[in-house]
């Protein structure tokens, strides 16, 4: 029985070889999976010894010889051992190896050899993680599956709250969670692909019970699209200010109603009662920030600080949560800013234009990130990196929703929108029937 396995394998081998190219171009997947994973493994496998020892990954035995002082009688030259590693384990666009670390070893060393790894292993990239004490995780992609992917994907049924946005370099779907994190920051120049992820993320957000207000400044040319589904939507600075005061006194609202039903969140409240979540979209911060220098622009601003930073804080256990986006995101926009890039735990960077919002966006979280982010190119459109509930950061690709299909979305679903009383007398806003 053995034998037959063994002589499928490597007639399905042979065959994946022949026809290498053409299966390449047409299943990817199974090419990696017949032809690029095999050869792989065993290059890993062999040349694991060596590229450890290169990398100062392995460690010295003890000499068989003793030493008598500072003499080394009859002494040989220090052995050294290398980490065991487990056989690769296939993944969709590449391979597993668990590394055992011998006592005294520490994953940063493994961390820094990465890019070794990389070219040594002929991958796309290397990935180095400790799951656990005394165990590293490297992880190698084959190849970029963001590169050459077709990134249009129908509109997915998601949980609340959730939302399925596009796909990570690991093959798996990127998503949005507001119930695990509540808050994101997205960041990126012009056509890095930072709208199309917003129209995305109000597209699979339409079919479901949730108020979606918009705050646009610039005059509602990016979130007037979807007018039809938006609870609220302010165009200038004054009216966002409107809306930002009706959002905060329903937050307190809730607060008290929370209190009062001995609940920690809404989510602890019963079914039939409980307040509607809500999802702030601000598309371009900085136009919330920037002033002319008059005292009245320079009032509007400060409220707008005070009471972004007052639903980032608070909002979370109350169903209200933030979505900023916008071009640049620095210090210099206003004393607020930091503070409120404290708040929202999850991030999204694009292209941007300079070292300074990348770090913004996430330079407090991993350095490595950074460097990465800074290197998308232009025709990368609407590829970023990512933070949230995963872990750590990874690279992702938006699924490419149109003006036309995210029009088309919000008119579908337009029946859905929630008028809560709270908004009106908002921009766009209504009550309920």
């Amino acid at each position: 029985m053995g034998s037959i396995l063994f002589t499928a394998f490597l007639a399905l081998l042979i065959w994946g070889l022949l026809f290498s190219n053409e299966l390449q171009r047409r299943q990817p997947q199974w090419h990696w999976r017949l032809v690029g994973y095999p050869l792989t493994a065993l290059r890993i496998v062999l040349t694991w010894r060596r590229v450890a020892y290169l990398n100062g990954l392995a460690v010295s035995h003890k000499p068989n010889r003793r030493v008598l002082g500072d003499l080394e009688v009859k002494g040989e030259p220090l052995r050294t051992l290398t980490p065991r590693i487990s056989f690769p384990r296939a993944t969709p666009y590449g391979l597993e190896v668990r590394v055992r670390l011998h006592a005294g070893q520490t994953p940063a060393p493994f961390l820094a050899s990465s890019d070794a790894f990389a070219h040594a292993w002929r991958v796309h990239t290397v990935r180095v993680v400790s799951p656990e004490r005394g165990v590293v995780l490297i992880t190698a992609t084959a190849r970029d599956p963001l590169k050459h992917t077709d990134h249009t994907a129908a509109p997915g049924t998601a949980a609340l709250l959730s939302a399925t946005v596009g796909t990570l370099e690991s093959g798996r779907s990127w998503g949005m969670n507001f119930r695990r994190v509540p808050h994101w920051l997205i960041v990126g120049a012009t056509q890095s692909g930072k709208s199309t992820l917003l129209a995305r993320l109000v597209t699979e957000l339409a079919p479901q019970p949730v108020a979606l207000v918009g705050i646009d400044c610039k005059g509602g040319m990016e979130l007037g699209l979807l007018e039809m589904r938006l609870s609220a939507l302010a165009t200038c600075r004054s009216e966002a200010v409107t809306v930002l005061v009706a959002l905060v006194t329903e937050m307190q609202d809730r607060m008290r109603a929370c209190r009062f039903a001995g609940a920690r969140s809404i989510w602890e409240l019963p079914e039939k009662g409980r307040p509607v979540p809500v999802v702030v979209i601000v598309d371009e911060l900085a136009e919330l920030y920037l002033t002319n220098g008059s005292k009245e622009q320079r009032a509007e601003a400060e409220e707008c600080t005070t009471y972004l930073l007052r639903l980032a804080q608070l909002g979370a256990a109350l169903g209200m949560h933030l979505v900023v986006a916008g071009q640049r995101v620095g210090s210099d926009l206003g004393p607020g800013v930091t503070a409120l890039r404290a708040q929202l735990s999850g991030r999204i960077c694009h292209r941007v234009n300079d070292p300074g919002t990348a770090e913004m966006a996430l330079g407090d979280l991993n350095k490595d990130a950074v460097a990465v982010a800074q290197s998308i190119g232009e025709a990368e459109r609407g590829v970023a990196v990512t933070t949230g509930d995963m872990g750590g950061w990874m690279r992702g690709r938006s699924h490419l929703t149109t003006p036309a299909e995210a029009r088309a979305a919000a008119a579908e679903f337009a029946r859905m929108t929630p008028r809560p009383k709270f908004l009106a007398g908002t921009p766009g806003g209504g009550t309920l029937v």
